[in-house]
């Protein structure tokens, strides 16, 4: 672990290659796993702020689903998460002709329609963080599902924490990424002497 600013950063982030590739994988990250996406204390007043602005933008199983369980649920664990549509995919999880998922709520942000992006923990997948005592580690999560991403990264040499600027910025500013992207370039000088 390396530590950037007050943050503690595997160096799996640094080394490992990642680009989302969508036709090969479908955006499979918004519809496997055990439970919705992880939120924020914060973000689920700022769903249920701004759920109204998204709202017209997603399926209408993922407003049912919203109906019934609110705009967040707890998971077994006792975790905030986004609601399910089924026990399946996250409920605003929008598919394209092409049946390729993506998110409702930051295509009505694309759009100017919201405030709100998403999910900071579906931003920066697959970077998972964790709340230690006194500081946050960022930790890199390999899922079978994100094969085709690491193909493509390693084929395009985009490490994760290259991938994910925009996330990581959006969570941590710009300081903090010209930090790591310093540590990155020394770690990455020192790996290869």
């Amino acid at each position: 672990m390396l530590i950037v600013g007050n943050i503690l950063v595997s160096e799996d982030i640094l080394e490992k290659k990642f680009v989302c590739d969508l036709n090969a994988c479908k955006g499979a990250c918004c519809v496997q796993g055990d439970a919705g996406a992880p939120l924020l204390d914060e973000e689920t007043g700022i769903l249920e702020e701004e759920y109204e602005n998204f709202k017209s933008y997603l399926r209408p199983e993922g407003v049912e689903a919203v109906s019934r369980d609110g705009v967040f649920t707890i998971d077994s664990d006792g975790d905030l998460v986004t609601p399910l549509v089924g026990n399946k995919e996250c409920a605003y999880t929008i598919f394209d002709s092409k049946g390729i998922a993506s998110c409702g709520i930051e295509k009505a942000w694309l759009a100017g329609k919201t405030a709100f992006r998403k999910p900071i923990s579906c931003h920066l997948y697959p970077i998972r963080v964790k709340q230690l005592v006194d500081i946050e580690a960022l930790n890199y999560h390999s899922w079978d599902i994100c094969k085709p991403a690491c193909q493509c990264g390693s084929s395009l040499e985009v490490p994760v924490y290259r991938f994910l600027k925009d996330a990581l910025i959006r969570a941590y500013g710009d300081f903090w990424f010209a930090q790591l992207e310093e540590i990155a370039q020394e770690w990455n000088k020192q790996k290869n002497d």
